[in-house]
């Protein structure tokens, strides 16, 4: 007898997609260029990403903001490597990750520090990790100052 698939089932192997874990925004993204023009290309790469035009963007990340007026232009020269003279602001920064999803920024941004940005539900594995560096480390201390008290006796 041949056993049918229980259509109400998932199949771990064929139905499961593992979660998008980024540390940043892929390196050709980005490449080359002052600071400026990585940041702009970093903010265009987002609003693009997201699959909304920049009138909606502007709309979201002003309701975001509370009310604090974002217009389309504003995300142009924020996205326009040649627009030296606008810079966007942290606030809107965080308006611009929120409202697109576009994470990466986040992984963008600290990366020039040399430190990776992880969603919050990976913080305890995290804090669990560096606990058993930290015990490992306290245990190889112990050893030797259990050794030294020995050779006092």
């Amino acid at each position: 007898m041949v056993k049918r698939r229980d259509g109400g089932t998932l199949d771990l192997f064929r139905d499961y997609e593992p979660p998008e874990v980024t540390v940043g925004l892929e390196p050709e993204i980005t490449k080359g260029g002052t600071l400026d023009v990585k940041i702009a290309r970093a903010i265009s790469h987002s609003m693009q990403k997201s699959g909304m035009d920049r009138i909606e963007i502007a709309q979201k990340m002003s309701d975001y903001l509370g009310g604090q007026n974002v217009t389309e232009n504003m995300l142009n020269t924020y996205a326009s490597p040649a627009r030296r003279d606008h810079k966007i602001t942290l606030e809107r920064l965080i308006a611009l990750v929120d409202v697109t999803g576009c994470h990466e920024l986040l992984g963008f941004v600290a990366g020039f520090s040399d430190f990776v940005v992880v969603p919050k539900r990976y913080a305890e594995i995290i804090h669990l990790w560096i606990a058993e560096e930290e015990k490992e480390k306290m245990d190889r201390h112990l050893t030797m100052l259990r050794s030294k008290v020995k050779g006092m006796q």
